[in-house]
């Protein structure tokens, strides 16, 4: 083993160690560093050198994502999760010699639709080739991937994000993606600490996975984090990829340098195999103020592969990084190439379109994609920008919000509100998703109606949602009727207790005598307050407006 001239070797348990004298080398001092926000510019708490040149952060994301199929990329081994282990593998999944791989349409069909989606240049004709590098639960000792020629190529996603000092401003940006291509996943390895085992499940060998691969042209956490939940919810709308991040089928390599702009970029760590947006952003923050921290230290940043602990807010090395040489590409041999037809009329004599994939077919099938609906919301609507995002990013609550807007009369703001604030509320308190909700949108159109028609108030309409939720299946009506909820609109009763108030907070009825017509809500919040939120504020008002300016007051 070849070594420095002041370096020595130890044997400890036939193992080498390599120990270098202190003068020998300069290692760069990383201390623990604490980022609570992901917000593109926020201060880092952490005190470094002043520099006569400001860094900033460089980012790009590679992204795995699972294809929804019922498939696997080249075995008809059936995909599920959560499955008991090593129950879902063929023969060609565990590697057997003599098996070959079958290509999945479907696989190649949702590589294409999230191609044209992501305004990619679909090829015409792709390649596949072998990854090569060894792992236990890789047990052909090569991935099949697509690294010269790629189904898709060129594309860009269109972002937004709520920025601006009060982070209501809809900032729209845009990321390039370099390639879409078709690769299968590896398997998982288990490790048993207790025992020091590791086992290994092949039930996710051979899954098909779309490989996305970002420039980078992101500077910060909050960024990334947007252009991945941009990109879940165009997935998840195409069918293509279910997007739980939880379950994996959504996973994110974040590639991070800092530089001086205008500079070459610097030397980046890529972060792997990171399962949550927000942990996304808080990963490439803390990411970027290391390598700002190191390089202001006059240390030198490494090529690597980093983890990050979501405890800690830290990323840790795990290994020098890869270059392309170490994976030794090759052409797969077992593959012919794929070729993809523009429309019917480019198919080859004989065959059927049925037997091809047409981008052309495909297209015509593309959905309402996230950004159009939003646009779409605003104007049809006219919500605020920051309206439509919400309802867009849960899964199903712009459905359901529709399905109330068909049934109502009432403001489509005032709906947005009952939707967003009410019944989303009621939901994420519970770990709910909108499907599950108790309160179909039908049931919540007829309380809105009332409300809207003057039956019920709107403190008594909140107090019925929250009956509707509790007792599921009793209709807002049915509510309002067995617990005597409906407005008081007596005259004569309203007079009684809007006397009674009158005379009992004289100096409120002073100062609406003197101009200061604000405290005659108070007086109305007096009588609702009397009447448990059920008297018609218009008739409450009109009478008291009376009565603080013709009634005398009783001391």
């Amino acid at each position: 083993m070849a070594t420095s001239a002041n370096a020595m070797l130890y044997h400890v348990n036939k193992q080498i160690f390599i120990f270098y004298p202190k003068a020998s080398f300069n290692p760069c001092l990383i201390r623990r560093i604490c980022t609570s926000s992901s917000r593109c510019g926020a201060q880092p708490r952490l005190k470094v050198k002043s520099s006569p040149q400001q860094l900033v952060g460089v980012v790009g994301l590679e992204i795995h994502a699972q294809i929804q199929s019922s498939t696997k990329l080249f075995s008809g081994s059936p995909v599920r999760f959560l499955a008991p282990p090593n129950s879902l593998v063929s023969f060609f999944d565990a590697s057997l010699p003599g098996t070959l791989p079958v290509l999945n349409r479907r696989c190649v069909e949702a590589a294409v639709m999230t191609g044209l989606a992501l305004n990619c240049t679909i090829n015409r004709k792709s390649l596949f080739d072998r990854k090569h590098y060894f792992y236990a639960d890789l047990p052909a000792g090569y991935q099949i991937t697509q690294q010269r020629r790629p189904v898709a190529v060129d594309g860009t996603l269109t972002y937004s994000h709520l920025g601006g000092k009060k982070r209501n401003q809809v900032l729209k940006k845009t990321v390039r993606i370099t390639q879409i291509q078709l690769e299968q996943d590896s398997g998982k390895s288990l490790h048993d600490d207790q025992r020091c085992h590791t086992l290994i499940d092949l039930n996710r060998a051979g899954v098909g996975l779309m490989e996305l691969v970002m420039e980078p042209d992101m500077s910060c956490g909050e960024e990334a984090a947007a252009a991945v939940r941009e990109l879940q919810l165009i997935l998840q709308a195409l069918g293509t990829c279910q997007g739980n991040m939880s379950e994996g089928q959504l996973r994110v390599d974040a590639n991070v340098s800092v530089h001086v702009p205008g500079e070459p970029l610097g030397v980046r760590t890529e972060v792997k195999n990171i399962n949550s947006a927000r942990f996304l952003a808080r990963a490439i923050d803390y990411e970027i103020q290391r390598q700002t921290d190191v390089l202001q230290r006059g240390g030198r940043v490494q090529n690597e592969t980093r983890a990050y602990d979501s405890k800690s807010g830290e990323t840790t090395p795990m290994r020098d990084k890869e270059g392309l040489q170490d994976y030794r590409f090759m052409p797969e041999p077992n593959l012919p190439p794929l070729i993809v037809y523009e429309d019917k009329a480019s198919l080859p004599a004989g065959m059927d379109a049925q037997q091809a994939v047409v981008v052309e077919q495909i297209r015509e099938r593309l959905p309402e994609l996230p950004s159009v609906k939003r646009d779409r919301l605003v104007q049809m609507y006219a919500i605020l920008p920051e309206h439509s995002f919400t309802l867009v990013n849960e899964d199903g609550l712009v459905d359901y919000f529709e399905a109330v807007m068909k049934e109502t009369k009432r403001e489509p703001r005032k709906v947005i509100g009952w939707v967003a604030n009410e019944l989303l509320g009621h939901l994420k308190q519970r770990d709910l998703s909108v499907s599950q909700s108790p309160i179909s949108p039908s049931a919540l159109a007829e309380l809105l109606e009332l409300q809207e028609t003057g039956r019920i108030s709107s403190s008594v309409a909140k107090q019925v949602f929250q009956e509707m939720w509790r007792s599921s299946g009793k209709t807002s009506l049915q509510i309002i009727q067995e617990q005597d909820l409906g407005l008081v609109s007596n005259t004569a009763e309203l007079n009684s207790i809007c006397q009674k108030i009158v005379d009992s907070y004289p100096n409120e009825v002073h100062a609406v005598r003197n101009g200061n017509k604000k405290v005659l809500n108070k007086l109305m919040g007096f009588v609702q307050k009397e009447t448990k939120g059920r008297a018609d504020p218009v008739l409450v008002r009109a009478i008291l407006e009376e009565k603080t300016t013709t009634t005398t007051t009783t001391s």
